[in-house]
């Protein structure tokens, strides 16, 4: 079983990768941030919208709470908008945690699928697989962005770690 300091250094991981890989982004035109590549959720905006969409349902069930309804891409004009959207999540994410008791993570999540089958596990499965959902996702947009000619950002939690032992240092 994971613990807390587990699943915040999972959470902690995540955001800082999603925000590398929103940075790069950023350096595309307008065009090729739209552009359908053939993904499974099309080309760079639509995987960024479906990985906040992710993160964002898997806290709701957390919470005990439904579904959010699905986010969709076309709302997000430019990668601004969707950071922007992304950083209210994040925030609403880490008042959870940190409201989460040391026992919490070995707490049952009893919730249902996009298509309402019901499921439960323990919570320290569930965010460790919104951990790895995001990550699975951030590498085949490393594929769209090297294909568009961005600027390419490593996202590998081993670079995070150093980078907080360095933070840690100073």
């Amino acid at each position: 079983m994971l613990a807390k300091d587990d699943l915040s250094r999972l959470l902690r991981y995540t955001v800082w990768a999603n925000h590398r890989i929103m940075r790069s982004a950023a350096t595309l035109a307008a065009a090729d941030f739209k552009r359908d590549l053939g993904g499974s959720h099309g080309g760079v905006r639509g995987t960024l919208a479906h990985i906040m969409w992710s993160e964002l349902v898997w806290l709701e069930r957390w919470k005990g709470l439904p579904n959010p309804p699905r986010i969709d891409e076309s709302e997000f004009a430019d990668i601004v908008a969707l950071r922007d959207r992304w950083t209210v999540i994040e925030e609403h994410r880490l008042a959870w945690f940190t409201g989460l008791g040391e026992d919490g993570p070995a707490s049952t999540i009893r919730y249902k699928t996009t298509e309402g089958v019901p499921f439960e596990n323990p919570l320290w499965q569930l965010v460790q697989h919104q951990a790895n959902h995001s990550t699975y996702h951030r590498g085949q947009l490393t594929i769209f962005l090297r294909q568009l000619g961005a600027r390419l950002v490593a996202t590998d939690m081993l670079i995070w770690d150093r980078e907080e032992q360095a933070r840690a240092i100073r």
